[in-house]
């Protein structure tokens, strides 16, 4: 029997749970424009963004991970019966909407901060962590499935709804990113707009990984591995293990300050497990999600915005074909900073997520 999704024939959507419930709003209708490669753009103000919103009160955005910063307060949240801390800033001027998002993953502070409070000044933003991070739950997998990007998406739409939001953009870093693309193909009536940092969508990234050039993707192989060996060989040093990976994917020296550093590893060395799972997921379930929607010609509804790090012509693959093949109206932009672009170029990346809200 198909999963029906929002905005279906009969207009329910199916929880992971096997749960159904009425889809609420329906997707406005938007244009699909051609898409576009260019450089990171030049920072701008965001009266762009606030003129916008007085025009049309009723977009949303939802925006990655923020730590300590005095416009956002934290909470606990229960979910799925799991508990996670979010962060919630007060309401924007003008109110632009919902502002949430999905951490980037392990990497719980870099690369999030500047930009989620740029966009904190006029807008509401609402910043979950993942399931299995941050000061949340870190749930066991028994089957799977605990981890996979359809559940964790599920915890986002959620969450955002539980605070009153039912149309919100849903902007995501890394395994994030992940999160966030999944929460597009399978709820797409929540989404208006998607913005993706840094990553290929899970089916693409292991098709294009190959020969030498797939050394760069040690760990997703290491973690995609039966349990038990990934988290021991980890958990031995799981400092030098994630540390490595602040310092060779920054192009930009010192870019990631030390206490931001500290917090981050700290936040590791409690979440192995969740990681390896979150990780194993990717190599195993997530990929079966994405090549049955491929299969079905599923693809994005929502105008979506992909900033990636230009990792040059040596991996042999088109990152704005394949994102192009899933998103018809996108904006694909290569930088030349490194993985964490939103800490090394922070206010190019606030700009390019204040036009993708203007779309």
């Amino acid at each position: 029997m198909p999963r029906v999704r929002d905005g279906g024939p009969d207009g329910h959507q199916v929880t992971p749970s096997g749960e159904s419930s009425a889809v609420m709003t329906a997707v406005r209708q938007r244009r699909t424009g051609p898409s576009v490669t260019r450089p990171l753009p030049a920072p701008a103000s965001s009266a762009s963004a606030g003129s916008r919103a007085a025009r049309d009160p009723h977009q949303y955005a939802l925006v990655a991970e923020l730590h300590g910063h005095h416009r956002l307060q934290a909470a606990q949240h229960l979910v799925h019966q799991v508990r996670g801390r979010l962060r919630q800033g007060a309401q924007g001027s003008p109110r632009l909407g919902a502002i949430a998002g999905a951490q980037q993953g392990e990497r719980s502070d870099p690369g999030t901060r500047h930009v989620a409070a740029d966009l904190a000044a006029d807008h509401t933003v609402i910043c979950p962590d993942l399931r299995g991070y941050g000061a949340g739950d870190k749930p066991a997998d028994a089957d799977g499935t605990t981890y996979a990007k359809r559940t964790m998406a599920a915890d986002i739409v959620a969450r955002a709804r539980a605070l009153g939001h039912r149309r919100f953009a849903l902007i995501g870093h890394d395994r994030g990113a992940l999160v966030a693309f999944r929460a597009g193909l399978d709820h797409p009536a929540a989404l208006t707009h998607l913005a993706c940092l840094d990553v290929l969508p899970t089916l693409d990234m292991w098709n294009v990984m190959h020969g030498t050039t797939a050394a760069v993707g040690f760990h997703l192989y290491l973690m995609a591995q039966p349990p038990g060996l990934p988290e021991r060989m980890i958990a031995a040093d799981p400092d030098a293990f994630f540390g490595r990976f602040l310092d060779i994917w920054t192009n930009t020296p010192q870019a990631i300050p030390g206490d931001i550093r500290a917090a981050y590893l700290d936040a590791c060395r409690t979440a192995v497990t969740s990681i390896v799972a979150y990780y194993r997921a990717s190599a195993h379930i997530d990929v079966d999600h994405d090549q049955a929607d491929r299969d079905a010609g599923n693809r994005l509804r929502m105008p979506v915005t992909v900033l990636q790090r230009d990792w040059g012509a040596a991996f042999g693959f088109d990152a704005h074909a394949l994102w192009k093949a899933w998103a018809p109206d996108l904006t694909h932009t290569a930088g030349t900073c490194g993985h964490f672009m939103a800490e090394e170029a922070p206010e190019e990346v606030a700009t390019a997520l204040r036009r993708l809200l203007l779309r």
